[in-house]
């Protein structure tokens, strides 16, 4: 018989079939003439109730079904007399295909989220962590669409890299070299004995190559793991996380914005459309303030400003701040919740920063001072998305390199798009687990990434 997921047999129920369940034991209660089985397969939030009747022929095996266990059960489908349940299942088979004994973790009770941190292997069981997961996986699903309604091509970038995208130099290296054997002065290690013949890197955005493909195929789009050796051990920062970058050719710094605020907005309404449940459970749980936030993004439409006015706004606002606020400095959490939360009271995207602050690809503005960038920001976190208008000119962006003390020829090919037909192009970059953070209000990034990677710990 065909497995059914619990989530098929409470949604699309077809009473007094028989139907074949297989999950895990949740608890277990025990009366005289029958059992209890709580089980849940990961598929929902919601358990499905299996009445195991002691005349059953397979009864004696319900001593091993235990929380935690494994079990395989067929039945009949019925409604449910109990509450807060429409239908559950009157067992006619059980088998416990995984024991599980009373050292299990995951009780029937409460556990906190650094506690399920320490057992990462276990965690997605949980009521909290199955429902971030599935999330998770949603949303990955509607980035994907999305792009996809967009006639955006979908490009896989390279892991491995010779390039700093960022120019922050804050990179983790790829070798087969004997480290023991290095000198003490890195500049004095010849690379060119290295499996790929020079010195490479775990990729910090998949950017650049993006751009390549963008300069051919004028919309595409790269979703995939990224690297920071940054040692930060704040609950946003990870080593290991996933972004969402897109580039599109023949575009400038207002097509970028219009295309990174309709993203923000169709994620999250793709979700709270879809995922009602867990959005329900996060609310009540996680975030009491969630559902509020996200609808203030929805039904809001964005306001934009320039870094400048930005400035001038935060000074004049009589506000104290941790960070205190200066031209030329790059805005804190702080300043841009300040803005979205309390003087706009929207959603906003600021626009145009002091190129001194931003990376070497970012194209220069007329005025000398500033480059084509822009940052969009949401209540609660502040800044989501960050992208720009690239720097199509090729005096320009050598002069860029210079600026930035890059040697230009680890990014010949990146120069030779500014020699044959260049365009202006532009793209930004999305967290993912960033955007994962805001739509589930969890405010701890190691608990919507499966097995975070994090300084001094990669247990998992």
């Amino acid at each position: 018989m065909k497995r059914t997921l619990v989530k098929h047999a409470l949604s699309s129920p077809s009473p007094m079939d028989e139907i074949k369940v297989q999950g895990w034991v949740r608890t277990r209660r025990d009366a005289k003439a029958f059992s209890f089985v709580e089980l849940n397969d990961g598929s929902t939030l919601k358990n499905i109730q299996i009445i195991i009747d002691a005349t059953l022929s397979d009864y004696e095996k319900i001593v091993d079904a235990n929380t935690g266990a494994a079990v395989s059960i067929t039945g009949k489908l019925v409604a449910s007399q109990g509450k807060n349940q429409s239908w559950e299942i009157v067992a006619e088979t059980l088998e416990v295909v995984g024991k599980s004994d009373s050292s299990y973790p995951l009780q029937k009770k409460g556990h906190s989220q650094e506690y399920l941190r320490e057992i990462a292997h276990l965690r997605p069981r949980s009521n909290l962590f199955g429902s971030v997961f599935r999330v998770r996986s949603r949303l990955a699903q509607a980035v994907h669409r999305f792009f996809d309604e967009q006639d955006f091509i979908y490009v896989h970038t390279p892991i491995i890299t010779a390039s700093d995208c960022e120019g922050a130099g804050e990179l983790f290296r790829v070798t087969t070299m004997d480290q023991n054997a290095k000198s003490e002065s890195d500049a004095l290690i010849d690379y060119s004995n290295d499996f790929f013949g020079k010195s490479t890197y775990l990729t910090v955005s998949g950017q650049l190559p993006a751009e390549v493909f963008a300069c051919a195929l004028s919309n595409v789009y790269t979703f995939g793991p990224t690297f920071r050796a940054e040692n930060s051990n704040t609950s946003r920062h990870a080593s290991e996380f996933w972004m969402i970058e897109p580039e599109m050719a023949f575009c400038d710094l207002q097509g970028d914005m219009d295309l990174a605020e309709s993203f923000v907005k169709y994620l999250i309404q793709d979700i709270v459309n879809t995922c009602p449940e867990e959005m329900n459970l996060f609310n009540k749980f996680v975030d009491k303030g969630l559902q509020e936030r996200l609808k203030f993004v929805l039904d809001r439409p964005f306001q934009r400003v320039s870094y400048t006015d930005a400035v001038d706004i935060l000074l004049q606002s009589g506000e104290t701040f941790e960070y205190p606020v200066a031209y030329g400095a790059n805005l804190q959490s702080e300043h841009e919740r300040f803005l979205t939360e309390k003087h706009f009271k929207c959603p906003t995207t600021v626009y145009n920063y002091p190129k001194e602050i931003k990376p070497f690809y970012m194209r220069a503005n007329d005025d000398g001072k500033t480059v084509a960038a822009m940052d969009v920001l949401v209540p609660g976190i502040g800044e989501i998305v960050g992208g720009s208008q690239r720097e199509e000119r090729e005096d320009q962006l050598q002069a860029h390199l210079d600026h930035h003390k890059l040697n230009p020829e680890d990014y010949w090919w990146y120069m030779d798009l500014r020699k044959y037909g260049s365009v202006p192009h532009s793209g930004f970059g999305l967290g993912f687990e960033r955007m994962l953070m805001f739509i589930t209000g969890v405010s701890n990034i190691r608990d919507v990434i499966p097995f975070a990677r994090t300084p001094g710990s990669a247990e998992f």
